[in-house]
């Protein structure tokens, strides 16, 4: 009798660990069901890559490199899709005429390419405190000294 109450315990037992498994194996699958996978928008993606088109120029610079042509796709600025187009407004504007008109004095006035780097990077940081301020200290890294 002793033995039948004792393979009761180890039956019930491995039965309740199957269930656990059971149930975190479903609530895996359900989690993997809402995950949704984050899809940039064309100015997220567009400002990613003008950020690190900047770390180069950036370097150029301070090396006293040749710094090459103005590179066209910051021209984009004014029409890509925005994560939300309400974003999109005379100030957004204004600013991104601001930025793009301080990057192409980098290239037609190379003596004095510290400054309009760095007045490009002051017209990031002023649209970013107005529209979203996330990558304010990440493009602060771009100031040159």
């Amino acid at each position: 009798m002793k033995n039948l109450f004792y393979l009761f315990l180890v039956v019930c037992f491995i039965s309740c660990k199957n269930e656990d498994k059971e149930a975190k194996s479903s609530e895996a699958v359900n989690n993997e069901e809402n995950f949704e996978m984050y899809e940039m928008s064309e100015m997220a993606a567009l400002m990613e890559q003008m950020y690190v088109d900047n770390q180069r120029i950036k370097d150029k610079i301070i090396n006293g490199d040749s710094i090459g042509k103005f590179p066209q796709h910051f021209l984009k600025i004014h029409e890509s899709v925005m994560t939300d187009e309400k974003d999109k407004d005379a100030f957004f504007d204004e600013q991104a005429k601001k930025f793009i008109e301080a990057q192409e004095l980098i290239y037609n006035d190379p003596t004095n390419a510290k400054k309009h780097f760095n007045d490009g990077v002051d017209a990031c940081i002023s649209c970013h405190q107005q529209k979203c301020s996330g990558p304010i200290p990440r493009i602060k890294k771009l100031y040159i000294e």
